[in-house]
């Protein structure tokens, strides 16, 4: 078992934004501005909860022209499953 690796992961979805933000990606894929315009969130904080879920790799980013779009990972569905079965 790879400990660093699931202390990452685990860092990465400890905030309650990142899972909010989370459970938005789970439903449709989105850039920043409209992660931060649908939560109600401002930009910098929003780029800031997405980048760490990236490194996570719990996000990932895709580049459409000017555009970064944000999708959530099969890891990422994983954690909000479990995450889900913590409420």
């Amino acid at each position: 078992m790879d400990y660093k690796n699931l202390e990452k992961i685990a860092k990465g979805f400890s905030n309650h934004r990142r899972i909010q933000i989370l459970e938005y990606l789970d439903k449709k894929t989105s850039s920043l501005t409209n992660i931060s315009t649908d939560l109600n969130i401002n930009l910098k904080t929003a780029s800031e909860h997405t980048r760490k879920l990236v490194i996570a790799g719990l996000v990932s980013k895709k580049y459409k022209g000017r555009e970064v779009v944000h999708e959530i990972t099969p890891l990422g569905k994983n954690i909000l499953t479990f995450l889900r079965m913590l409420e």
